[in-house]
């Protein structure tokens, strides 16, 4: 084979994956992954090992290079490497040893809730909007900003770091890119449009970090990575089978999807079911503030000269991530693919509803005193209606999220393109059409998040084997599942499960000193509005 090939680093909250591609028709040519190890230091933590990350993207790298060259194909036909990410997952590393100052700590974590309720009480009218106007974002444990804050308060190594100039701040995406590219010895610190406008310090107008953003969290601006385009080289490779190929794609995973799933158009949206759900609707090149619980994001802006384009976009926390624990925590299935053999066995919950809300719930609430809870058991209930009433509850946050879309665009969607690794199971993708009384549309080649990073770098400026046209870019065959319920039904069990959403409110409160995460620090202090001190006591929180 001699055609150009472009790679994608495609590191998600579960694993890394490294996939290559083929420039002129997408085929997927081979690719590897490996799972990544989360953990739960504390109730509501969730960390990750940034040396971890980092290995596991050298092992999918070069596993990948031996596979190409097994199928004899030459590795230096791979002409480009984009990244797509985990978003708003938070590292601090120093500069001068390459090393991580403490764990990643993940989007999922929730242990700046108490901070977080501390802020929003001190809005004018206590609104979680407050910095709606110019981040497109509630105030919400969700963003960097507020993990990066708790670090600065809470970790000596960070502090110290910070204040000797040595820390460096970003998410998966700067971290891996400055990694490949050198590290301390000359590593390119950057990030793109789409993961900046995700951290709440960025000023999706101006497409710039801002100055009154940074300081209203007191984070100070010269830790920040150089915001820049989504396709463009960054920098070379410096090491690996793939030494002196550009870094050139930068997309976080949703927005990569987005481009992926060909979504260029106004109007056009798609839903991604990994670990967590979301559903991003294209807006064009103005972004649209929702008034039903939606954010604002930068979707992707390919190319230096390129005009940045905007998307609406709802967030669930929980998706895949409810399998993860029917297996994991309580034993109920033995691997991820067996839910959709006992839910199909029983085709009902039976009455069960299950809300996961482990995190709190994301759009279109953002409330984050909500716990998780299944409701309507009876002594028929068993482990094959838990498994359906799960599938259910992803559906059903999918739907919230689908309203509110159509609320805030006026033009409702009249099918949903859908990705992820949760659409394999082709029980959910029918359920999902049940339930939104709409057809559901599914690639066959399900890698959409890595071919949309790696169109964005094989399109970049230098490299240009590829066209961010999708009128020059090859079709992707589709799956496409219709609704066999009658709306009826489909809004009975809907309404149900509203009101089993309404029962999951307000459960956690954070008022007990035992609960504050940030360990009893004072909550009055002159010059930060965080409620901590600039110098916090030098104990630090162990992890």
């Amino acid at each position: 084979m001699t055609d150009p090939l472009v790679a994608a680093i495609d590191q998600g909250t579960s694993s890394t994956r490294f996939l290559v591609f083929n420039a002129k028709t997408a085929e997927l040519i081979s690719h590897h992954q490996v799972e990544i190890t989360q953990s739960f230091p504390k109730e509501g933590w969730v960390e990750e090992d940034p040396m971890e990350i980092i290995q596991s993207v050298y092992e999918c790298l070069e596993r990948t290079c031996e596979k190409l060259r097994q199928l004899k194909i030459d590795v230096s036909n791979i002409k480009a490497v984009g990244v797509t990410n985990q978003r708003e997952t938070t590292l601090v590393w120093d500069k001068k040893t390459g090393e991580p100052l403490y764990n990643a700590i993940v989007w999922l974590d929730m242990r700046t809730q108490s901070t977080v309720e501390r802020l929003i009480n001190r809005t004018p009218g206590r609104n979680k909007d407050h910095l709606k106007h110019k981040t497109g974002l509630p105030i919400s444990t969700y963003f960097s900003a507020v993990k990066l804050r708790w670090m600065m308060d809470n970790v000596e190594e960070v502090r110290q770091a910070v204040a000797e100039q040595r820390a460096m701040f970003g998410t998966v995406d700067s971290w891996i890119i400055w990694c490949l590219t050198g590290g301390r010895d000359g590593g390119v610190h950057c990030t793109d449009v789409s993961n900046a406008s995700r951290t709440m310090l960025f000023n999706i107008h101006d497409l710039e970090w801002d100055p009154e953003l940074c300081r209203y969290f007191d984070v100070p601006m010269e830790i920040l990575p150089n915001v820049r385009s989504s396709s463009e080289i960054y920098g070379w490779m410096k090491s690996s089978s793939l030494e002196g190929v550009p870094i050139s794609g930068c997309l976080g995973d949703q927005s990569a999807a987005l481009v992926g799933q060909m979504c260029f158009n106004n109007g056009q949206a798609k839903n991604t079911y990994g670990t967590g759900c979301f559903l991003l609707k294209n807006t064009g090149t103005k972004p649209v503030m929702s008034d039903h619980g939606l954010l604002t994001t930068v979707a992707y802006k390919l190319g230096k000269d390129q005009p940045a384009c905007y998307a609406l976009e709802g967030s669930v926390a929980i998706a895949g991530a409810v399998v993860r624990w029917l297996k994991d925590n309580m034993g109920i299935v033995q691997s991820t693919s067996e839910i959709e053999q006992l839910a199909a066995a029983v085709g009902t919950s039976y009455g069960c509803y299950f809300v996961p809300a482990f995190s709190g719930l994301y759009a279109p609430y953002w409330e984050p005193s909500a716990r998780g809870i299944i409701c309507g058991l009876t002594q028929f209930t068993n482990r094959n209606h838990l498994a359906f009433a799960a599938l259910e509850a992803v559906c059903f946050q999918t739907r919230e999220i689908l309203d509110a879309m159509n609320q805030d665009s006026g033009v409702p969607l009249t099918q949903l393109r859908v990705d992820g690794g949760m659409t394999r199971n082709k029980l959910l993708m029918q359920l999902q059409a049940d339930i939104l009384c709409m057809p559901v549309v599914c690639p066959t080649m399900a890698e959409t998040t890595a071919l949309g990073v790696a169109i964005a770098a094989g399109a970049a400026k230098g490299v240009e084997v590829w066209s961010n046209n999708p009128d020059h870019l090859p079709d992707v065959d589709t799956e496409k599942y219709h609704p066999q319920i009658n709306p009826e039904e489909s809004e009975f069990r809907f309404s149900r499960w509203k009101k089993a959403v309404q029962r999951a409110m307000n459960w956690e409160t954070t008022e007990e000193p035992c609960c504050d995460s940030n360990n009893g620090l004072a909550e009055k202090v002159t010059g930060s509005p965080w409620g901590v001190p600039s110098r916090p006591p030098s104990s630090r929180v162990d992890h």
